[in-house]
């Protein structure tokens, strides 16, 4: 008990010491923002990406989705290595590879090339998002504090999912569209010098070996549930060799890994803390929440450039006011949780995202902004609202001398969802979009097989077809597409009634999460005790 005491009483020194917390919490929003701006900013990029290197429609779903599943892979690796080694050396590396591969993903020529950058950025921001939120919750102890920089902190990364489709779309009207990933060069040149004079170096528990062999399993079993996720997606059949074969690996990997930590005395991941209903719940909200914006992120912005005509820019301007909303959600986060408590604020945001999901499902072919910006800005705000009551509840619960690994398992339900959001929910897409196409009148068997793989690919096929033919495809795929897309927002609406749901189980009220988090007199009647196992 007294050497743990004394390792947290370390850590926090080695945190605080010649660096001010609040600056140092700038330092980590500014390093976030890096690797959330990169999550977005390709979104509107898409169509020009098809056009220029015309990727295949798995090419397409790997380049946009090898990012968060890399990510979400490798975070528990270099989570728990931050804590060995510690947490600012893995996160200025992070920084460093984060540029190579931008360079690499702007002057890519080919599919394949493109794919190979993303996942190099995904290394890179596996290194960097468990570190920034490691390091602050070491750096703020007390939890009403670290409740205010939570807020900042998530509120920088709707800033970062707004500047990405606005940046994208400005660059894509002046440039080619590898300058999107030009922006993170510049962001890296100034993150690596500062970061390595203001940041202070922290580690955690370093007792017992490193097992670098359960965190390959745990890569691999990602990988490969992911997979059987594209391919029953992609029209194969559950029962089909390589989309069984690619479950049941992962299935058969992760399982492994769980047995594996629960044996080893000095275990990669502690799953004890699955075992407080807090933190299970916490992290299921996550991947839940996530997998409802990512997915629907990405369809939208097809939507509103493929089926309504806009333009890259007018598009991101369109997407503005569900970041706005997630910023705003972000600063009056700590206010809300310490009014309503982890249960209610979680709860509420799904309900408030599942509200504005339905309300979504009346878009059509014709523009509809008021729609669309009420839609949005509830999206926003309550996603926003959920997350970030997770994340509290899933940090607090959590002891200071594990903080990488805690933040390593939030970041990669935030990761695995986004990946799994966009799989899923894209998998869902194509299978209400694609029957729709199977016989438009003059249009041969195969222009119709090749058009129902996308809607842009729908719109290349109808200029070669030309006349009448061409315009009846033309409106067929983009029909098709309206309907794909009412079926995936109402998917994606039960999904979140279900995280409402789940939500039940967190804590009805705020509690302290250190002994330092004394309530004040106003305070103290909405406050429980000091849990012991949160002092251990």
């Amino acid at each position: 008990m007294s050497g743990t005491t004394t390792a947290a009483a370390r850590c926090r020194r080695e945190a605080g010491a010649g660096a001010n917390r609040w600056v140092v919490l700038v330092v980590l929003c500014v390093s976030l923002l890096l690797v959330a701006v990169d999550a977005t900013v390709l979104h509107v990029a898409v169509p020009a990406v098809t056009e220029d290197i015309k990727p295949g429609a798995m090419e397409l779903l790997w380049i946009v989705d090898v990012y968060p599943l890399v990510c979400a892979s490798l975070l528990i690796l270099f989570g728990t290595l931050g804590d060995r080694v510690g947490r600012r050396r893995i996160l200025l590396l992070g920084y460093a590879l984060f540029g190579v591969a931008s360079g690499l993903a702007a002057l890519a020529e080919t599919p394949q090339i493109l794919i190979a950058a993303r996942a190099l950025l995904g290394v890179g921001g596996a290194m960097i998002m468990p570190a920034t939120l490691s390091i602050l919750r070491q750096v703020f102890p007390d939890r009403r504090e670290r409740a205010l920089a939570i807020g900042v902190w998530s509120a920088v990364a709707a800033v970062g999912a707004a500047v990405g489709p606005l940046l994208g779309g400005f660059l894509l009207e002046h440039f080619w569209w590898g300058s999107v990933f030009l922006v993170n060069i510049p962001l890296m040149l100034v993150s690596l010098p500062i970061g390595r004079l203001l940041l202070p170096e922290s580690t955690g528990d370093r007792d017992g070996p490193w097992d670098v062999v359960g965190a390959l399993m745990a890569a691999v079993g990602l990988f490969g549930i992911v997979l059987g996720v594209k391919k029953l997606g992609s029209g194969h059949p559950p029962f089909a060799p390589g989309t069984a074969l690619a479950l049941l690996v992962g299935g058969t990997l992760l399982a492994a890994f769980v047995r594996r930590q629960r044996r080893r005395a000095n275990p990669l991941v502690d799953l004890r803390m699955f075992a407080r209903p807090a933190f299970s719940t916490s992290v299921g909200c996550i991947v839940l929440a996530m997998l409802a914006l990512v997915g629907l992120e990405l369809i939208a912005a097809q939507y509103l450039q493929l089926v309504l005509g806009l333009s890259p820019l007018q598009t991101g301007l369109r997407l503005l006011p569900l970041t706005i909303a997630a910023m705003a959600a972000g600063l009056v986060g700590s206010h809300l949780l310490h009014r309503f408590g982890p249960r209610r604020m979680v709860s509420l945001g799904f309900c408030l995202t599942a509200l504005a999901v339905v309300l979504l499902t009346a878009m059509g072919r014709h523009d509809n902004a008021g729609l669309l910006l009420a839609g949005f800005v509830l999206l926003g705000f309550g996603l926003e609202t959920t997350l970030f009551g997770a994340y509290e509840s899933m940090l607090s619960e959590a002891p200071a001398s594990s903080a990488g690994g805690a933040a390593a398992i939030g970041e990669t339900s935030y990761q695995l969802g986004a990946g799994i959001g966009i799989a899923l929910l894209g998998s869902v897409m194509n299978a209400a979009y694609a029957p729709g196409l199977s016989s438009v009148p003059g249009v041969p068997t195969a222009a119709s097989n090749a058009a129902g793989h996308s809607l842009g690919e729908a719109y290349e096929v109808a200029g070669r077809l030309g006349g009448s033919s061409g315009e009846a495809l033309r409106h067929a795929a983009r029909d098709s597409f309206v309907h794909g897309l009412h079926v995936t927002l109402l998917v994606s609406a039960g999904l979140l009634v279900l995280g409402a749901v789940m939500a039940l189980r967190l804590p009805r009220v705020m509690e302290c999460g250190t002994s330092a988090d004394v309530p004040g007199p106003r305070e103290a009647t909405a406050v429980q005790p000091v849990r012991a196992e949160s002092v251990r």
